[in-house]
C-alpha cells in the first residue's frame, strides 16, 4: 500500500490543469532551466536551434508562446535579429526570464503574461510563431491552434518543439523505464517538488501522437503541416504556415 502511495498519479482534470500547471511552474522555476540541460544532457539547444532555424526567413516580430524563463525567445533573437514577444501565463517564469536578459536582447524582447488560449494580442500581427514544450500544457488544444492561427499574418510560419514518444521498440521501452522512475527523481530532489516532474511525465505519456497534432493543425487552418522527430523521437518538430 506504501509502494502505491508513493508512485500515484497526479493526472489532472481538465478543469484544474491551467491552475496546477501554473502553480507548478511558479514553484520550480528558479532550477528549471538548469533541469532542463541535465535530464536532457544538454541536448535542448540543439533542439531549440533547430526549432528558430525553421523561420530564419520569416519577417518579425515574432511570437514565443509559453515562453517561460525565455531560452527559445533568445535563441529566436541570437538567429534572426528580429523583435519578440514573449509570452506566457505564469509571472514568475517570465520575470526570472527577463532578469537574465542581457541590455542588448532586453531592447529586442519584450513579455506579455497571457494565456496561450486566448492571446490578449491582435490579429494578423506576427510574421512567425515558436512554441517550446508548451502545447502538452494547453487545457485546450485546439482553442489554442486558432490563436496562433489567428495572430499569425498570412503566410507566416509556426514552430513548434515537443516532447513525444519514441517508436525504436527498445529505445522506447528505456525511455519509459527514465521518464517514470529516473526524471522524476532527479527533478524532485533538485527542484523540490517531485509531483512537478511526475506530471512532466504523464503529460508526455498521454500526449497526442503526432499525426494527431497534425490534424488538429490543419483543422485550425494551417498549411504545410510537418512534423520531424528528433533525437529518437523524443521529442518532435512540426511547422505549419497560414495561407498567404
Amino acid at each position: 500500500m506504501e509502494k502505491e502511495n508513493k508512485n500515484r498519479s497526479v493526472s489532472v482534470p481538465i478543469e484544474e490543469k491551467k491552475d496546477f500547471v501554473h502553480e507548478k511552474f511558479s514553484a520550480v522555476t528558479a532550477k528549471y532551466d538548469f533541469l532542463n540541460s541535465l535530464l536532457s544532457l544538454g541536448i535542448d539547444r540543439l533542439w531549440r536551434y533547430k526549432t528558430v532555424k525553421t523561420l530564419r526567413d520569416t519577417q518579425g516580430p515574432i511570437l514565443d508562446i509559453c515562453a517561460g524563463t525565455l531560452p527559445l525567445s533568445r535563441e529566436v533573437f541570437r538567429q534572426t535579429r528580429l523583435h519578440v514577444i514573449a509570452l506566457d501565463f505564469c509571472f514568475d517564469m517570465l520575470r526570472y526570464g527577463l532578469s537574465r536578459l542581457s541590455r542588448q536582447e532586453a531592447k529586442f524582447i519584450h513579455c506579455v503574461c497571457g494565456d496561450g488560449e486566448n492571446l490578449p494580442l491582435p490579429s494578423q500581427t506576427f510574421g512567425g510563431f515558436t512554441v517550446a514544450f508548451g502545447i502538452r500544457n494547453l487545457a485546450d488544444l485546439e482553442k489554442g491552434f486558432s490563436e496562433m492561427y489567428r495572430v499569425l499574418r498570412p503566410g507566416g510560419k509556426g514552430a513548434i518543439l515537443e516532447f513525444s514518444r519514441p517508436s525504436i521498440p527498445v529505445f522506447k521501452q528505456i525511455y519509459r523505464f527514465y521518464l517514470h522512475r529516473i526524471l522524476p527523481r532527479i527533478g524532485g530532489l533538485i527542484s523540490g517538488d517531485k509531483e512537478a516532474y511526475v506530471y512532466l511525465a504523464e503529460s508526455i505519456q498521454g500526449f497526442f501522437s503526432q499525426e494527431e497534432v497534425c490534424t488538429m493543425l490543419k483543422k485550425s487552418g494551417f498549411v504545410d503541416v510537418t512534423y520531424r522527430p528528433m533525437t529518437f523521437g523524443i521529442v518532435t518538430l512540426y511547422c505549419c504556415k497560414r495561407p498567404g
